[in-house]
């Protein structure tokens, strides 16, 4: 982990650049810091300077062991998420980011339920169907969240995408296809799907994202916190 005071410089930096995108977008977007492999005293140190509101997790087991229900951030999942760890992170997060299949659909309404609670969720989009990467195909998201209306303690937030690692010519394309997708949904809101949250970018391409994407809502990680500990 880098020292503190180089990430506190590295988010104010980062926040300052977010800013400046999002005036010239004209849409304010939200940071997620992605936390993933990093220490729990860092989590607690960016609470305490109120340095950012929002992290997220990548894996659930690292989640449990960093949750403080008495601190002031707000946690998301943003990784892919198992149907059988749900029950670890119901009522705790704020969004879940890779709602991809009606399995895990299933069990998020099951513990929503049990807590009394809605869960917020994205439908995660696959923009390159890469076999590694998880994600609904692009042609199947109106169809698949019309089926998500079922649920009455899911709540669809929006869509997520982590995009194919190529050059920025083609990353545009993709960028274009997904603001367009996000557009789209405002065509089907209504009930559990108020689509509000466009998610994507990342450290490397979350100027893109914003520009072409229409992300109002980034996770940087590696340009906040340096490279990941192994």
């Amino acid at each position: 982990m880098l020292e503190k005071c180089a990430i506190e410089e590295n988010i104010n930096n980062f926040k300052g650049n977010v800013k400046k995108l999002s005036g010239i977008s004209g849409r304010e977007v939200r940071i997620v810091a992605a936390t993933k492999t990093q220490p729990k005293e860092l989590l607690d140190f960016i609470a305490e300077k109120s340095l950012l509101s929002d992290v997220g997790e990548n894996r659930v087991q690292e989640f449990v062991e960093k949750y403080d229900p008495e601190s002031s951030l707000n946690y998301h999942i943003i990784g892919q998420l198992q149907s059988n760890k749900v029950k670890y992170i119901a009522g705790k997060v704020v969004l879940i980011h890779s709602l991809d299949r009606y399995s895990l659909a299933d069990e998020i309404q099951k513990q929503s339920e049990k807590r009394g609670i809605i869960s917020d969720c994205l439908v995660e989009v696959n923009m390159g169907s890469e076999l590694t990467k998880g994600g609904i195909n692009p042609d199947e998201l109106h169809g698949f969240v019309e089926g998500l209306r079922k649920y009455a303690n899911i709540r669809v937030k929006g869509i997520m995408s982590v995009m194919p690692n190529v050059q920025i010519s083609p990353l545009i394309e993709y960028y274009k296809k997904f603001a367009l997708l996000f557009a789209g949904l405002e065509n089907i809101r209504g009930g559990n799907v108020s689509p509000d949250i466009c998610s994507c970018g990342m450290s490397n391409d979350y100027a893109p994202a914003i520009e072409y994407g229409g992300s109002n809502m980034v996770r940087p990680g590696r340009i906040l916190f340096g490279a990941r500990n192994q």
